[in-house]
Parts: C-alpha cells; structure tokens; sequence
C-alpha cells in the first residue's frame, strides 16, 4: 500500500527510492567519481615524476662511466706520451754515439824527428840529465822551441805515442829542420826496431829518422814557443809565448 513521505514533492513505495534522494545520491557519487578521476591523474603525474626522478638518478651512473672511460683514455694517452719520450731520448743517445767524435787541440803538424837517451851515464854522446831535472824515461821527447811540460802524441805508419816535452834537442839537427827528438824506447816501439841499453841505440831500423805526424793536447806553463817549432838556435825555448797558436777542433783519428 503506497504511503505518503513527509518530504516534500516524494513519495515513498516499498522498494522504490526517493528521487531526491537517488539524484543526491547520484550527484554525489558523479561528485566521487570527479574526486576519483582527479586523485587518479595526481597519481599518475606522481608515478610519472617518480620515473622521471628514477631516470634521473639512473643517469649519473652512466655519465660516471663515460667520465671513467674519458680518464682511462688520458692515462693511456700519457703512458703513450711518456713512452714517446723515452724513445726519443734513446734515439738522440744512440746518434750521439754514433756522431764522429771531436778534440780540442793546441796544435797540430808534422816534422823530422830523431832518436835520444840521455841518462847521465856519458854514453853515446849523453850530454846529462834532461832540462826538466827529470829522469830520463820513456814517452820523454825534447824540443828545440816547445815550453818543458807541453804533452801530446806522435803518429808514425798508424802507431800512435804519447809524450810530455822533457829536455831541449835537437840542437845543430833542429837548423835541418829536425825539430822533435823522441826517446830510443818510443822510437824502437815505432819503427819496429830494438832499443839496445848497452850502446842507447835503435837497431833493426835503417835510419835514424823519421817522419811524425804530432798533435799537441797541452803547452807547459814555462817558457818557449806554443806554436810551430822552430830551431834551437833562435832562442824562442827561453822567451814565454804571449801569443801562442790558435786552438782548433778536429776529428778524433781512428787510431786515438
């Protein structure tokens, strides 16, 4: 049996809703639905920032790698630098080596040049001790014009000597233009001769003089002449050079 509801413009039957009610009803479940729909796009703006903050974070990782790959290929980039170095070192070390070797020398000439040995014992014309105060010994050459305690070294036939200027000589030979007397040992060792202590002569050699190539390393600090040789008789032994030869470079001989 129908019934009369109090509410205004609504009826009541059993089983049927009030239409008020069921539209308030369904604005409200249209308003809920509106809320739903908004809470579910905020959701997914919250789930799309949450990815994109993920990639974010994801990312330095990869931009790590990169920058370790960036070192590793400087390191190796330093190694193949350093090794370049090195390798130029060793080349400019092995071309140094192999450059022909250079001296600095005095002077440089040939002359004539005699035997002598004279040790005080008055023997073959020995005319005493040498100039110097020295004994006599071997590598003891004299000179008519060099300062006493000039060094350097003969070459005869590829042999090479060497020798400090010890005593004054020759005298009457220097005028023939014999300008260097070498010790009898040397000159044997030169010449392929036999010095003889007996008689202080040179034997198994047929002459008494020979012809030297000299270079001249180092002039003695006392008198005499510090260029080519002249004879004993112009006085040059006794007289300090203050103008002595022009050193020179030259190549170091294959027999140095």
């Amino acid at each position: 049996m129908p019934f009369f509801s109090n509410t205004p413009k609504c009826w009541l039957a059993s089983g049927v809703a009030c239409t008020a009610i069921i539209g308030t009803t369904a604005f409200a479940a249209t308003d809920l639905t509106s809320q739903d729909d908004e809470t579910a796009a905020v959701a997914v703006d919250e789930t799309s920032a949450a990815a994109d903050e993920t990639r974010d974070d994801a990312a330095p990782p990869a931009a790590a790698a990169e920058s370790t790959e960036d070192d590793r290929s400087a390191e190796r980039d330093e190694r193949a630098d350093a090794e370049e170095d090195e390798a130029d070192k060793a080349d400019k070390a092995d071309k140094a080596d192999k450059a022909p070797a250079t001296k600095r020398v005095m002077l440089k000439g040939s002359t004539t040049a005699s035997y002598f040995w004279d040790d005080s014992s008055g023997r073959m014309g020995d005319t005493g001790l040498p100039a110097s105060g020295k004994p006599m010994q071997k590598g003891m050459f004299a000179s008519p014009s060099w300062p006493l305690g000039t060094e350097g070294y003969v070459v005869y036939n590829g042999k090479k000597a060497p020798f400090f200027i010890g005593d004054r000589g020759p005298g009457i030979p220097s005028e023939r233009g014999i300008m260097l007397d070498i010790d009898g040992k040397t000159f044997a060792e030169l010449t392929g001769g036999r010095f003889n202590d007996s008689n202080l002569t040179v034997t198994g050699f047929g002459s008494g003089h020979i012809k030297v190539d000299y270079v001249i390393t180092k002039w003695g600090k006392g008198p005499g002449r510090k260029n080519r040789p002249v004879p004993f008789s112009n006085g040059a032994w006794r007289v300090f050079d203050s103008s002595p030869a022009k050193p020179t470079t030259v190549l170091a001989e294959a027999h140095d």
